[in-house]
């Protein structure tokens, strides 16, 4: 029984070695950037400063979750939301631009890495749903609070929603 306990170990860890060096399993985490500063939007400032320091709460977040990337629109609000974050994993952060999201979320798939990626109330859920293949669209302008994990082993996507 000793013998075929540690066989089992063995191959399990060539397994999981395996879907490591091939990549077969990664996670993406999608984010709006922090709530703007209306009182400070002058003339429509399309970089209006953050009432709230998102980017803190998605750093804690995602403290004991391994990254290898950081991507954020070239806006202050998202780099400022993805910061935290990068700092704290010790990358630099990667723009992308928001007006080709199906060129993004190709991307993001072949790429195979575990990423955050700060955008905008009317990408995050387009992105998402690109990503899982799921029909979703942008959300209402008031909504910050929510974190999109896109799980992607081999072929199968999932999507988790955290609020």
């Amino acid at each position: 029984t000793k013998k075929i306990i540690f066989l089992a170990l063995i191959i399990l860890s060539f397994q999981s070695c395996k879907t490591v060096k091939n990549k077969e399993f990664f996670t993406l985490y999608l984010v709006r950037h922090a709530e703007k500063d209306l009182s400070t939007d002058e003339f429509g400032d399309p970089d209006s400063h953050l009432v709230v320091d998102k980017g803190k709460t998605t750093c804690n977040f995602l403290s004991d979750v391994k990254l290898d990337a950081v991507y954020s629109t070239d806006y202050i609000r998202t780099k400022k939301t993805a910061q935290p974050t990068a700092r704290s994993k010790g990358l630099k952060i990667k723009e992308y631009k928001d007006n080709n999201l199906i060129a993004f979320s190709k991307t993001l798939i072949d790429a195979k890495q575990d990423v955050l990626v700060v955008g905008h109330s009317n990408t995050t859920g387009v992105l998402a749903g690109l990503l899982t293949g799921k029909e979703m669209g942008a959300f209402d302008l008031d909504i910050y609070d929510r974190i999109y994990q896109v799980i992607i082993y081999k072929k199968k996507r999932r999507l988790q929603i955290f609020h």
